[in-house]
């Protein structure tokens, strides 16, 4: 790649190369360019484009260049001394009158982009804006690039090809020399520009291809040497923290301080050198002691790019004796020293030693050498940005391993804490809900058998306690079935029921709450007959529309109204809660659904709630694979609104009743109870006999199988764990027995989880109870079986 700093400048060429060279251009450019010479521009009477000057100006994307020629008026030739044994020696009768040579031109050839602008400023200053040519100008300024290393390059060896040509005359001419003058100054400069190109080319390809900064250098200096033809060339690098390790591991020299000082400073040390042959001493470690510093006029010059040529050191440095010892004592007799700036900074010194003679530096090996540091400069600033990056990639790949431990710490602690809540909940629920259970039944039995014996007072006193004890078990049950829910350990007991039914059951439970708060209920069904049954499960959907109903009927003032819309098609159901209470503002509804939230402190002490709720819906939603939303207006109220997917259904995922209907007949008849827990058994005896029902206990299993064949009961209610065997083996039995196996079953599970509810159904129980048992339930699910058909 020519230079773009400085043009080939000054060469006399003859009319027929001049010719070529504006052939060649035009070649250059092909159909994606464009070409403006002296021709093509008016009459011009300006000092700064003289009419003399022939120009022509090339501008592509990848190459531009700027040739200029002025008529040149050629010296005699002088003639050689005669030799008799040479050849090649030029004597005057052997040259043709001066008249006789060929036209030659001054030619200048720039591809400088700051140049080409320059030039282009000038041409637009003497052309109308309103001419086709400044249109063309204004297109090449914005055209205008620094030329691609690859098309400069080939151009370059296009031209050598063009000026070391020599056209043969033609038959019936007058051979013609062609003057010395014309060829050799313009061969010699090419020829080494080409291999300089070559060699700097190769250095780029190895900067690219490498970020292994030592391999770079070290190669680079060998080939630089070789081509410059010096005794050695050295890299001089000043002193940064992470140059420290290299410098300690380098061999060094050192001498007393009677002599030149070679002793290592802070200043610089010689990380690399080239030597031509193994009789030039190295130099590796050397530097000068006190006659190089910052202070140093020549630092400052060196920052500013300056290139020092020094012809002999003998002569230059005779006034400075430390110096020159030292020089002489490194074999040093001429040098030429190129700065490295890397990012502006002064980062080292390329230097070239010339040992045992002087040597006269040549423009172009001062450029040479200068472009060779630039080149240098961007593989030390390449290999740096490498280093930081890979530091920085180890530091992020220590703090990813880091994070990633503290991640898995934090989950596993996570997990642990998660287990041992469930299995606090587990442990204090049980211990909750075995006196609430006894409260609740013998509360709610007392009011049946006893309430025309007691006051109204004591009545009413017998009523909270059963109340309370109610509002505790819920409570207690939510943030159960919150715990399964979040562990992802609950599962959907799928059944198809009929939605209308379950709407109207449930508007039944929280009528009651509905009537003492003074709010009328409404129930808007949409629903074709056609589409009103529907797979899911059918207790958790009807805990969403409870949690829903009972949420709309504490936040409604006495006299507004609740209305329960649901309508479904062939793969959704879509369950509306509507309501005219006090409404949510809009930056508190992201609370909503959160645990243990209320939305305004001061709603604390009028209304009563947890905040598990909500929740606890979102939660039973989510693992419909629902979805549910509100919207709300302040003071006109809220709707909630859950769309529930339908599921696919297999009968053999659950075996209880297709729907939740109650009755309030209650049909008599025998119940046999296989109960060890006296407690338990009080309570479910004293529920059932206060319903009408004739109640036969019993403690073990091997009594229990002869008596229910005989007594032939309507139902069997049977604890899954007894204590003289498996529960689940009796239930089998009874369900696998030809004389028992119509008799409907429920079993007791002493734990409220979906793995033991779903065991007791495989069993073959018709449905289940989670023990610390509820009254209502009992009754509930008692009447429900009974009233089944077989």
């Amino acid at each position: 790649m020519l230079s773009s700093e400085t043009p080939i400048t000054s060469h006399i060429l003859p009319s027929f190369a001049v010719s070529q060279l504006r052939q060649l251009l035009r070649q250059m450019t092909q159909d994606i360019g464009m070409v403006v010479t002296r021709e093509d521009l008016p009459a011009l009477d300006a000092p700064e484009i003289p009419d003399a000057e022939q120009f022509m100006l090339v501008v592509s994307p990848s190459f531009s260049a700027l040739l200029k020629a002025v008529d040149c008026l050629l010296p005699e030739p002088t003639p050689n001394p005669p030799d008799e044994n040479s050849s090649t020696s030029l004597r005057l009768d052997s040259v043709a009158p001066y008249s006789t040579w060929p036209k030659g031109y001054q030619v200048n050839l720039i591809f400088a982009t700051d140049a080409i602008a320059t030039f282009l400023d000038q041409l637009l200053a003497f052309i109308q804006p309103d001419l086709p040519l400044y249109q063309t100008l204004i297109q090449a300024q914005e055209m205008l690039q620094p030329n691609q290393p690859d098309v400069q390059s080939d151009f370059t060896l296009r031209l050598v090809s063009v000026l070391l040509a020599t056209p043969q005359p033609s038959a019936g001419t007058i051979s013609v020399p062609i003057h010395p003058a014309f060829r050799q100054p313009a061969e010699t400069a090419l020829i080494q520009q080409i291999e300089q190109e070559r060699l700097l080319n190769t250095m780029m390809t190895q900067i690219r291809q490498s970020f292994d900064l030592p391999f770079i250098l070290k190669t680079a200096l060998n080939q630089v040497q070789q081509f410059l033809d010096v005794d050695r060339l050295v890299i001089y690098q000043f002193h940064t923290s992470s140059t420290t390790a290299l410098r300690e591991n380098l061999p060094l020299e050192s001498s007393d301080r009677s002599g030149p000082s070679v002793r290592l400073q802070p200043m610089g040390f010689i990380p690399y050198e080239a030597i031509a042959n193994p009789s030039i001493p190295s130099v590796l470690g050397l530097v000068e002691e006190c006659c190089f510093n910052e202070q140093s006029p020549k630092f400052g010059l060196y920052r500013q790019g300056y290139t020092l040529a020094v012809e002999d050191v003998e002569s230059r440095y005779a006034r400075f004796p430390g110096l020159l010892a030292f020089l002489q004592q490194a074999r040093v007799r001429a040098k030429l020293i190129a700065p490295i700036l890397v990012h502006g900074d002064l980062w080292g010194l390329l230097i070239a030693h010339q040992c045992d003679r002087t040597r006269q530096w040549q423009d172009s090996e001062k450029k040479f050498l200068q472009r060779v540091a630039e080149h240098l400069a961007i593989a030390i600033s390449q290999a740096q940005l490498y280093a930081e990056v890979q530091q920085q990639k180890e530091t992020l790949e220590q703090r990813v391993i880091e994070r990633t431990q503290a991640l898995r710490d934090a989950m596993l602690g996570a997990q642990a804490a998660s287990q041992a809540k469930s299995e606090f909940l587990a442990a204090v629920s049980h211990e909750l809900r075995t006196p609430l259970t006894c409260v609740i039944g013998m509360s709610s039995t007392l009011i049946r058998w006893a309430g025309k014996e007691l006051n109204e007072r004591q009545q009413r006193f017998l009523q909270t306690i059963h109340d309370s004890g109610e509002q505790l078990m819920e409570l207690i049950n939510d943030m159960l079935e919150l715990s399964q829910l979040e562990a992802e350990k609950a599962i959907l007991n799928l059944s198809e029921f009929s939605l209308s039914s379950l709407a109207q059951q449930t508007l039944r439970i929280v009528q009651e709450k509905a009537i003492l708060a003074g709010v009328e209920l409404c129930l808007d069904l949409q629903i074709d007959p056609t589409h009103d049954r529907f797979t899911a499960d059918p207790k958790r959907v009807q805990q969403i529309l409870l949690n829903l109903l009972t949420n709309a009927i504490k936040f409604t003032p006495q006299g507004g109204q609740v209305t329960l819309r649901v309508a479904c098609d062939d793969h959704t159901a879509t369950l509306q809660v509507r309501d005219t209470g006090i409404g949510i503002p809009e930056q508190q509804r992201s609370l909503l659904f959160q645990k243990f939230q209320q939305l305004d402190p001061s709603y604390q002490r009028q209304y009563e709630g947890t905040g598990l709720g909500l929740a606890l819906t979102k939660q039973l939603v989510d693992l419909h694979n629902g979805w549910i939303g509100v919207e709300s207006t302040v003071g006109v109220g809220s709707v909630f609104t859950v769309h529930l997917p339908a599921r696919q259904f297999h009968p053999s995922d659950i075996t209880s009743a297709d729907d939740l209907n109650v009755t309030s007949n209650l049909p008599q008849g025998r119940i046999m109870l296989i109960e060890n827990d006296e407690e338990t058994a009080h309570i479910i005896c004293d529920i059932l006999n206060a319903a009408g029902y004739q109640l036969v206990w019993m403690l073990e299993e091997s009594t229990a199988i002869p008596q229910i064949e005989i007594l032939q009961p309507v139902l069997v209610i049977a604890n899954a764990w007894l204590s003289d065997s498996n529960g689940y083996n009796l239930i089998r039995h009874l369900r696998h027995n030809p004389a028992t196996k119509k008799i409907k079953i429920i079993a007791l599970s002493p734990q409220h989880s979906p793995e033991n509810q779903q065991h007791c159904l495989d069993a073959g129980a018709n449905d289940y109870l989670i023990k610390p048992i509820r009254p209502e339930q009992v009754l509930q699910k008692v009447i429900t079986l009974i009233s089944e058909k077989t």
